[in-house]
């Protein structure tokens, strides 16, 4: 094709990209059906991992639970046999006869099960072992949810390197082994989804949590790359979604505060709210969720203007330093740690 017309028709095709995502802001997708299909989610034993357990339950997947503490594991099992118990008594209590809504009759909800599995996804070859077992005993996953994430809470100088490589292997390397373990067969049949939960420190970084933001910003271009080597292969049956939430309200961050007076418009964000934006965005197939949207604009803002300008703006929302009173509440914790067992 001659280049000029090419270039035109690309133009054209940028444009109605942009067309399309404006029509997603006035219209809202249809959320496609994942009833009965195998739904993996790492690090669902607590926090965002567990409610995306469970809001995949309300869908009626079969879920398939990761995670390296057994007993908050088979605790998020728990509630999501009690969220399968509660659809099987609502069906069991609607009229006989009556015919279902499409979705509900995909799988009789008898056949709704969990299954727990103990792995440390920082280690592959605990990766694929697990996801062996995986396949004999559940079989194909359709929906792969990398959630799994660690934090040292140290100054870079003051990091064991230990703990650097252990948040390098969980929240980025590990998305490399469960992918390898499951994309072949998504491959062969032009179907699945990969979901990557990054954060908003995977697309911009603040002092004191280097390595935190290190793997994140790996786990981000790991996911891009995937998603267009995706594209080039023209797989478009396999879908991906990254998942880039501001502060979460989980616990992991407890402590870290930006300017007080800033802090009133931009609260670290609720979980629940957090989960429920990013299951619209994977069922709606949407590349990309940042929450909250000013998210975007922060990440505009940092790719267009001078270093030296985003350094004033970090220094005006006081996020310049905000992972500091979280460092010095972990170093403190540590310590009482160590003066209890008498190290």
């Amino acid at each position: 094709m001659n280049i000029l017309l090419e270039f035109f028709v690309v133009t054209f095709r940028v444009l109605w990209a942009f067309v399309l995502a404006a029509a997603k802001w006035l219209v809202r997708p249809q959320e496609k059906r994942v009833a009965g299909q195998v739904c993996l989610i790492t690090g669902a034993g607590s926090g965002l991992g567990r409610l995306f357990a469970l809001e995949f339950a309300r869908r009626r997947a079969l879920l398939v639970l990761w995670d390296i503490n057994t007993q908050s594991n088979e605790e998020t099992a728990g509630m999501v046999q009690h969220i399968y118990r509660e659809m099987a008594e609502e069906a069991a209590a609607a009229a006989p006869g009556v015919a279902g809504d499409g979705e509900k009759d995909v799988l009789p909800h008898c056949n709704l099960q969990v299954y727990t599995y103990t792995c440390d996804v920082g280690k592959r070859e605990n990766v694929y072992l697990t996801a062996e077992r995986v396949r004999k005993e559940v079989g194909e996953v359709s929906v792969l949810v990398n959630n799994a994430g660690v934090v040292s809470g140290h100054h870079l100088l003051e990091c064991p390197d230990e703990l650097i490589e252990r948040t390098m292997m969980v929240n980025c390397h590990a998305h490399f082994w469960t992918t390898k373990a499951f994309l072949p067969k998504m491959l062969e049949m032009n179907h699945g989804h990969i979901v990557t939960v990054a954060s908003s420190l995977g697309l911009f970084s603040t002092a004191g949590v280097e390595d935190y933001c290190a793997s994140k910003f790996g786990a981000v271009g790991f996911h891009e790359s995937l998603s267009h080597e995706l594209k080039a292969a023209e797989k478009d049956g396999i879908k991906t979604t990254l998942v880039c939430p501001y502060l979460v309200d989980t616990g992991m961050f407890r402590g870290c505060r930006i300017r007080k007076e800033i802090e009133p418009f931009l609260p670290p964000l609720k979980p629940e709210y957090c989960v429920k934006q990013a299951m619209r965005a994977i069922l709606t197939d949407q590349p990309m969720i940042c929450t909250p949207r000013l998210m975007y604009m922060v990440t505009f803002m940092k790719s267009i203007l001078p270093f030296e300008a985003v350094v004033c703006m970090y220094r005006f929302l006081g996020a310049d330093k905000c992972m500091y009173p979280f460092i010095a509440q972990r170093k403190q914790a540590t310590n009482n740690n160590e003066a209890k067992n008498g190290i």
